[in-house]
């Protein structure tokens, strides 16, 4: 099984970074604008927006990726024209939101359990600590998220994953998984544990 690696950094204003196992960075997480929106935007190396993801629920349990469909429509008149390299430059970029996947998170705090569906797949994260997740699609273990922490002291995560499985979106599962246990994974008793942990894995 090929496996895709990356590690997703918290960084400031809950912004993340997305690198691979060489430390090239491949997506970036943030938010545009100002206020309290709620909506994060995936973008990859070139600046393109991919995917969003939103929190959909009071309860802050449940999220929702949010896809676009960009479409083309003649900014100046509604008829019909020839297309041409003059006309598309009147030519205004569109896009209409579309949803793409439900994330529901089914148990937080015993036997941990985050369900996502959509796109004709299903995946669960499963985990026993609040920390450490695997990425389930059926009954089979197809990849994991775990909780580390960077030389600063930020939480980091490192997504390991089967290369059928892998698609831009998945680094989101990771911010989820923050947005739900990053803040009590932040208590320092619990960074030094994690710290500790790690390090006796490594050794």
């Amino acid at each position: 099984m090929q496996l895709t690696i990356h590690r997703i950094t918290v960084n400031k204003n809950n912004n993340y970074s997305v690198e691979d196992k060489k430390a090239r960075t491949l997506y970036t997480i943030k938010k545009k604008g100002f206020g309290n929106n709620n909506k994060l935007y995936l973008l990859n190396s070139s600046n393109y927006h991919l995917y969003t993801l939103i929190g959909s629920g009071v309860d802050s349990l449940s999220y929702k990726i949010l896809t676009y469909t960009y479409k083309m429509e003649n900014a100046e008149s509604k008829k019909k024209e020839k297309f041409t390299e003059k006309i598309a430059e009147k030519f205004s970029e569109k896009f209409s939101e579309n949803s793409f996947m439900d994330i529901n998170c089914k148990s937080k705090f015993v036997e941990p359990m985050i369900e996502c569906k959509g796109n004709g797949i299903s995946y669960r994260l499963i985990s026993g600590n609040k920390r450490d997740f695997k990425i389930m699609v059926g009954e089979e273990e197809k990849g994991t998220i775990e909780t580390n922490v960077s030389t600063s002291g930020k939480l980091q995560y490192e997504l390991e994953i089967d290369d059928q499985f892998f698609d831009d979106y998945i680094p989101l599962f990771a911010v989820v998984i923050d947005k739900l246990y990053g803040e009590i994974n932040s208590n320092p008793q619990i960074i030094n544990e994690i710290a500790k942990e790690k390090r006796n894995k490594n050794s």
